[in-house]
C-alpha cells in the first residue's frame, strides 16, 4: 500500500515538475507611485516610462489639485486628493506616499516612489529591463546613481516634445544627494523628502536615477515659477530650490554650462565611493549631498554614458 502511494505521488511530482531550464520564480510584482501638480509633459514621460517597465496598470499617481489637465486621460490610476494641510506639505507627502506603500507591499514584491522628473533605469549593459534587474537583485531598500541631467545652453537645442530627452541630452552631473532609496520591499517610512529611509542601504553602481529638473532651460522657467508662487502662497518647499524664480534657476543653468567644455569624461559608476553617499542618524539611513543650487554650481560636468542614451 505504502509503495504504491510512494509510485504514484512520485509519478504526480515528476508530471508537476517545470520543463528543464525553466524558471521556477516569478518574475517580481513592481508597483510605481508618484505625486504631481501641473507637470504637463514630464508626467506623460513619467507614465510612459514606468508603465513600459512595470506595466500602466500597476502605476499611480496622486493628483495634488493639477489645473493644467497634465492628469487626463492617463493610462493609468490616477488618484485626486483633496491637497495637503498648509506648512505639513512635505510630512503630509512621505506619510501618503509610505502608507500607501505599506499597504501596496501586501500584493506587490516591490514598489517604487519617485518625483515625476525622476527616471530609474537599470543599466542596459547588466540588465534587460526593471523587471530584470529586480529579479535579480533581493535587497530589501536599493538607490541608484543619480545624474542630474542638465542643458548644455551653449551647444543643445530646446527638447523636442515626445521624443527622448538623453540623446538629446548628453551631459549630467552626479548628484548624490539624489542617490535616494527610491526602491524597497519593506515597509519602512521614507523621511527627510524621500531622501531616507528606516532602513539601511548602500547604492547601487547597476541602477541609475536620470533626474530632469535641468534638462531644459525653458522648462525649468516655467516649473520654477509655478512652484515658487507655491513656495510663497503656501509654503511649500520651504528651504528649498522652491524658493528661487524661474530666471533664477535658469541663469545658474546657463552659467553653469556656459563655460563647460563640451568634451568632458563620461560618468564611471564605478569611481563612486558608495559608502560616503549614505549617513545615518536615529535609525534613519539618507542620502548626504549638496542641495540642487550646490550640486549646480560645484559639481563638474560629464558626459551621460552612451548606453543610456534613448531609454528616456
Amino acid at each position: 500500500m505504502s509503495s504504491t502511494w510512494s509510485l504514484r505521488r512520485k509519478r504526480r511530482l515528476i508530471e508537476e515538475a517545470p520543463a528543464s531550464g525553466a524558471t521556477t520564480t516569478a518574475p517580481p510584482r513592481v508597483a510605481v507611485l508618484t505625486i504631481a501638480r501641473d507637470e504637463g509633459e514630464m508626467l506623460t514621460r513619467w507614465v510612459d516610462h514606468y508603465g513600459r517597465q512595470a506595466g500602466y496598470e500597476n502605476l499611480i499617481v496622486f493628483d495634488d489639485g493639477s489645473t493644467d489637465g497634465s492628469t487626463d486621460d492617463l493610462a493609468c490610476t490616477v488618484q485626486h486628493i483633496p491637497g495637503f494641510r498648509k506648512g505639513n506639505f512635505e510630512n503630509g507627502r512621505m506619510s501618503l506616499a509610505s502608507g500607501v506603500a505599506q499597504g501596496l507591499l501586501g500584493i506587490y514584491d516591490v514598489v517604487i516612489f519617485t518625483d515625476v522628473d525622476e527616471f530609474i533605469v537599470p543599466d542596459p549593459a547588466r540588465y534587460a529591463d526593471l523587471t530584470d534587474y529586480l529579479s535579480n537583485r533581493p535587497e530589501r531598500v536599493i538607490a541608484p546613481l543619480a545624474l542630474n541631467v542638465v542643458h548644455h545652453t551653449a551647444v543643445e537645442e530646446p527638447l523636442i516634445s515626445g521624443k527622448p530627452i538623453v540623446g538629446q541630452r548628453a551631459y549630467a552631473q552626479f548628484a548624490p544627494l539624489m542617490c535616494k532609496p527610491s526602491v524597497k520591499r519593506v515597509p519602512a517610512a521614507w523621511k527627510c523628502a524621500s531622501h531616507g529611509i528606516k532602513a539601511s542601504y548602500l547604492p547601487d553602481p547597476g541602477l541609475f536615477m536620470l533626474h530632469m529638473k535641468f534638462a531644459d532651460l525653458d522648462l525649468l522657467r516655467r516649473q520654477a515659477d509655478r512652484r515658487n508662487q507655491l513656495a510663497k502662497s503656501v509654503g511649500r518647499g520651504k528651504g528649498s530650490s522652491w524658493g528661487r524664480s524661474g530666471d533664477d534657476l535658469a541663469e545658474l543653468l546657463i552659467k553653469a554650462t556656459a563655460s563647460a567644455s563640451a568634451d568632458v569624461a563620461e560618468f564611471d559608476p564605478a569611481a563612486v565611493l558608495l559608502p560616503e553617499l549614505v549617513s545615518e542618524e536615529n535609525g534613519v539611513h539618507r542620502a548626504v549631498g549638496a542641495g540642487h543650487i550646490g550640486n549646480l554650481r560645484n559639481q563638474p560636468l560629464l558626459r551621460i554614458p552612451e548606453r543610456l542614451h534613448g531609454i528616456v
